[in-house]
């Protein structure tokens, strides 16, 4: 169960910098528009990074410590995540609502803000990876299942 949270954690975290590019690319908080505060997102990509390396440790030494490390670092990294996906969904609302309308000036537009152009697939995605994976976290710290 320890290598298919290791899979499920690495999918995650693809799908994480997958977005956190297109952020960056499409101007992230340079643009001054992001409804996503620089703390929230680069302490939710640090905690899981930081997570990930403990639980690399928990694969290679089998340390119980270390399971439950990593698992204490997905609590936060969750809770940010759920921060970060209450303030896209207006974003997105938005984007859905103005393709539909489709009747606003482009000059008279207020700039997008870059979450907006994430994928409803790579969110969905990333999410439920993420959920797969503090699960799997938890069983195993919890020796529930093979290891």
């Amino acid at each position: 169960m320890d290598i298919a949270a290791l899979i499920a954690w690495v999918i995650t975290a693809l799908g994480g910098f997958y977005m956190l590019g297109t952020w960056l690319s499409r101007g992230g908080a340079k643009a001054g528009h992001s409804r996503l505060p620089v703390p929230v997102l680069f302490g939710h990509f640090a905690l899981a990074a930081v997570g990930l390396v403990v639980w690399i440790g928990y694969v290679l030494t089998q340390k119980a410590a270390l399971a439950w490390t990593a698992f204490g670092l997905l609590v936060p990294v969750a809770l940010l995540g759920f921060t970060m996906l209450a303030r896209w969904l207006p974003v997105h609302r938005a984007r859905t609502a103005a393709a539909a309308a489709a009747t606003a000036d482009a000059a008279g537009q207020q700039p997008e803000p870059a979450e907006r152009y994430f994928p409803v697939p790579v969110v969905a995605g990333h999410g439920l990876f993420a959920v797969v994976t503090v699960v799997l976290v938890l069983l195993t710290a919890l020796k529930i299942g093979g290891s």
